[in-house]
């Protein structure tokens, strides 16, 4: 894939890393990264990757090489439908006020 010279820092993005081979098929495997871009050189792209939705991974510093991402495009911000991102909910704000 042809990758930009310049991606923004700060840019939420989605990664699509090859992952090599399937032992039981063969077939060729993916892993998908969703973050912000912390650098890029052109080499390797630095990300922050978002946590889980659920909770079961925190956010995580990964490093992704040029020549193993075979997509990449950006995404809008994650939208907090159970209220506001730093974990509190409308009717505590409304509690405080």
């Amino acid at each position: 894939m042809q990758l930009p010279e310049h991606i923004p820092t700060g840019s939420r993005v989605v990664v699509r890393v090859a992952a090599g081979l399937g032992q039981t098929d063969g077939r060729m495997k993916f892993c998908d990264y969703i973050g912000h871009v912390t650098s890029w050189d052109g080499q390797t792209l630095h990300l922050l990757r978002d946590p889980a939705a659920n909770g079961s991974r925190p956010e995580q510093a990964i490093r992704l090489p040029a020549d193993s991402i075979v997509a990449l495009k950006p995404i809008p911000e994650r939208q907090y439908p159970f209220g506001r991102r730093d974990g509190s909910s409308p009717e505590t704000a409304k509690e405080r006020d």
